[in-house]
């Protein structure tokens, strides 16, 4: 059987920055599993390689609407590309209880040898009322790389171990900076998995997105970056600017990087609680921008 790994973690964590460091560091042959909640076939772009093979499902979330599907994806991995491993990054949203027991049930064809979790150390100092999707991401992890420790100060480290700590005592923890763990601690572990039986669950977090073929002013974008409203959490797609460079975008809380990326259109996912009720105004103020 392959062995499989899930990548689980809450929105803007890491999770495809910790693919990228285990593509870094490994030369078997990869296939990654990529679940975006959205309509947006872009974080795989970021992720190319030799030994890489990917199949994004997208429009909905793995441990719920799109369950089906993805289990009709590991076995054509299985079957056709024959890879040394899987690895699955479930985006955000995403409960992994439901994974397992996908796993366990109907999937023969492969082995969970681990969940990884990824817990932003940033995002838990500045919202530090966890949901229930979070905290299911980090009861279910086997390891769990708290991540972005650069971004606060010693002592928040502490309280943001300890706080996983008590919600799970069991894991194995490693703190990291942009995810740089070496991997040898990481997969191959082959861990036995128990879960409750999992109840489908709201999305708690609103979602829309912009759209346009022209571009944007990259000053007058940056401000808009800066005054957004507290409701948006997260942000990621592609932006094009008037000097012709295009970029994906990964905005997380107040904080944002761009990485060269070639992009044919502007498309923008903004994800966060309540924020359908900001979605006008910052339609409007995006479209102010465009030329």
């Amino acid at each position: 059987m392959i062995p499989t790994s899930i990548i689980t973690g809450y929105l803007g964590s890491g999770k495809t920055t910790f693919l990228k460091r285990v593509l870094e560091q490994s030369d078997r042959k990869i296939a990654i599993v990529m679940n975006e909640f959205g309509e947006l076939k872009l974080e795989g772009k970021l992720l190319k390689g030799k030994n890489v093979n990917m199949v994004e499902l997208e429009g909905g979330c793995v441990c719920c609407s799109l369950a089906g599907e993805f289990e009709l994806a590991i076995k054509e991995i299985v079957n056709t590309v024959k890879p040394d491993m899987i690895l699955v990054e479930a985006t955000g949203i995403a409960e992994p209880d439901a994974l397992v027991t996908l796993f366990q049930q109907s999937l023969n064809e492969v082995s969970l040898d681990s969940i990884i979790t990824i817990v932003d150390a940033y995002g838990m100092i500045k919202y530090p009322v966890l949901g229930h999707t979070g905290r299911i991401q980090i009861e279910m992890g086997d390891i769990i790389i708290i991540n972005k420790i650069d971004l606060v100060k010693e002592e928040e480290v502490i309280d943001v171990e300890r706080r996983v700590k008590e919600i799970n005592p069991r894991a194995l923890i490693l703190k990291a900076i942009r995810c740089d763990v070496d991997i040898k601690y990481i997969l191959g572990l082959k861990m036995d998995h128990f879960v409750k039986e999992h109840k489908a669950h709201e999305v708690e977090e609103d979602i829309f997105s912009f759209t346009t073929k022209r571009s944007l002013d990259r000053e007058a974008f940056e401000e808009f970056l800066s005054n957004l409203p507290k409701e948006v959490y997260r942000i990621k797609g592609s932006v094009i600017f008037k000097d012709g460079d295009s970029y994906f975008i990964n905005y997380v809380i107040d904080r944002y990087e761009l990485e060269p990326l070639k992009a044919d259109e502007i498309k923008l996912i903004f994800l966060g609680r309540d924020i359908n009720k900001k979605r006008e105004e910052i339609i409007e103020r995006l479209k102010r921008m465009v030329s």
